[in-house]
Protein backbone atom coordinates (compact mmCIF):
# COMPACT_ATOMS: atom_id res chain seq x y z
CA UNK A 1 0.00 0.00 0.00
CA UNK A 2 1.55 2.97 -1.25
CA UNK A 3 1.91 6.07 1.47
CA UNK A 4 -1.21 7.84 0.14
CA UNK A 5 -3.43 5.30 0.80
CA UNK A 6 -1.88 4.63 4.13
CA UNK A 7 -2.29 8.55 4.57
CA UNK A 8 -6.39 8.33 3.59
CA UNK A 9 -6.76 4.98 5.42
CA UNK A 10 -5.44 7.13 8.81
CA UNK A 11 -7.92 10.21 8.18
CA UNK A 12 -10.87 7.74 7.51
CA UNK A 13 -10.38 6.04 10.26
CA UNK A 14 -9.59 8.92 12.58
CA UNK A 15 -13.15 10.70 11.61
CA UNK A 16 -15.07 7.68 11.54
CA UNK A 17 -14.20 7.57 15.11
CA UNK A 18 -14.84 11.49 15.94
CA UNK A 19 -18.33 11.01 13.83
CA UNK A 20 -19.44 8.09 15.90
CA UNK A 21 -18.61 10.27 19.04
CA UNK A 22 -20.50 13.44 17.77
CA UNK A 23 -23.06 10.71 17.00
CA UNK A 24 -23.66 9.90 20.52
CA UNK A 25 -23.70 13.36 21.64
CA UNK A 26 -25.27 15.14 19.14
CA UNK A 27 -28.86 14.19 17.28
CA UNK A 28 -27.97 12.59 13.69
CA UNK A 29 -30.02 15.56 12.13
CA UNK A 30 -27.61 18.36 13.82
CA UNK A 31 -25.11 19.97 11.13
CA UNK A 32 -22.02 19.16 12.92
CA UNK A 33 -22.98 15.38 12.48
CA UNK A 34 -24.38 15.70 9.01
CA UNK A 35 -20.88 18.02 7.97
CA UNK A 36 -19.05 15.11 9.34
CA UNK A 37 -20.12 12.18 7.78
CA UNK A 38 -19.90 14.25 4.12
CA UNK A 39 -16.36 14.80 5.01
CA UNK A 40 -16.31 10.97 5.64
CA UNK A 41 -17.84 10.06 2.43
CA UNK A 42 -15.76 11.94 0.20
CA UNK A 43 -13.00 10.09 2.32
CA UNK A 44 -14.30 7.03 1.57
CA UNK A 45 -15.09 7.88 -2.51
CA UNK A 46 -11.02 9.16 -2.77
CA UNK A 47 -9.51 6.17 -0.70
CA UNK A 48 -12.11 4.09 -3.31
CA UNK A 49 -10.82 5.56 -6.46
CA UNK A 50 -7.12 5.63 -5.47
CA UNK A 51 -7.45 1.70 -4.97
CA UNK A 52 -9.27 1.60 -8.14
CA UNK A 53 -6.71 3.11 -9.96
CA UNK A 54 -4.21 0.96 -8.46
CA UNK A 55 -5.19 -2.29 -10.45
Amino acid sequence: MNNNIKELSQQIQDLRKHLNELAKAKLLSDPKVIETSQKLDALLNEFERLIKSQD
